[in-house]
């Protein structure tokens, strides 16, 4: 049984917002949830239970029990709670959140009202908001309240679809430090906080960080392309250095999956199989990475 703690929801309204973003001299004509998908050569996602029911049919296909859905831009979560709403027991829904909008916290709110909304994702190099600002701590604050998780990304920051549009990216990478994670994390041990991918280049930060305050997990996600900005590290190293100080109980294993056709990433999901294997990882250990910490912390937020 595999369980998947990092998936995106790229919904209509996701592309939408991309071609929101366009300078309107590079816009195609017509709705750009169908023209932008278009381009890339990607599927267009339809209506948001159209594509629940075809993240459904994937994960059916790769024997994957459920994963977590993000909406990846601030101001889509709608897109998630209706796909969480369709399929309850396949997905649990996650949301970006720029705590600058000025409609950040009743946004948060009004997601948190949701059942099956369970994390709320933080990205402070994107909105340019520090982890420690009285901003995203607020954040913090209402996920103690409603039992819910924050997800924060740290480290080196990269989105694809942006890069093919040719949108800018100015990202302020100074400001996804895990330490800074670690001090905010500490002043509230009730709430699971996740970094994906290792940190994502601030592997040693990270890695202090989690050594500081147990409440932090590591979600595995993706390629962690981010290991060439290491000389001489391999992902088995990431591997076992995050087993010996954070242990089995705080990974949970991420693909980083998104659109389609593409679908479902399995490649990421074997390496990391294998990863485990060569480093002799027990199959109790393994069961809790690719599925039992996911369904753990779900539940403790239900």
């Amino acid at each position: 049984m595999v369980a998947d703690a990092h998936v995106h929801f790229f919904s209509s309204g996701f592309y939408r917002a991309l071609g929101a973003a366009q300078p309107s001299a590079a816009r195609a004509e017509g709705d750009a949830a169908v023209s932008i998908p278009d381009a890339l050569g990607w599927t267009a996602p339809g209506a948001d239970e159209d594509l629940a029911d075809a993240w459904v049919a994937e994960l059916d296909r790769h024997a994957v029990s459920r994963v977590t859905l993000i909406a990846s831009v601030h101001g889509d979560e709608s897109a998630v709670v209706a796909a969480v709403a369709r399929h309850p027991s396949r997905f649990f829904g996650a949301f970006m959140l720029n705590p600058a909008a000025p409609d950040a916290l009743a946004r948060l709110e009004a997601a948190f009202a949701h059942p099956g909304m369970r994390t709320v994702c933080l990205f402070p190099a994107m909105h340019h908001v520090p982890v420690d600002d009285e901003r995203s701590v607020a954040v913090f604050k209402a996920a103690e309240r409603h039992g819910r998780a924050v997800f924060v990304h740290c480290g080196v920051l990269s989105v694809g679809v942006r890069k093919k549009l040719g949108l800018p990216s100015p990202f302020d990478i100074r400001l996804g430090d895990p330490l800074a994670v670690a001090a905010v994390a500490l002043r509230h041990p009730s709430v699971p906080v996740v970094i994906p991918h290792f940190g994502a280049g601030f592997f040693s930060q990270a890695l202090m960080a989690a050594a500081t305050a147990s409440n932090i997990l590591f979600d595995t996600s993706s390629s962690n392309g981010w290991i060439r900005f290491h000389p001489g590290l391999t992902l088995h190293d990431v591997f076992a250095r995050a087993l010996d100080i954070v242990g089995p109980s705080r990974l949970m294993f991420g693909s980083d999956s998104s659109f389609f056709p593409r679908g479902w990433q399995r490649g990421v999901y074997e390496q990391q199989r294998q990863v485990l294997q060569d480093l002799g990882v027990t199959a109790a250990d393994q069961a809790a990475i690719f599925a039992a910490n996911f369904d753990r912390i779900g539940q403790a937020r239900s």
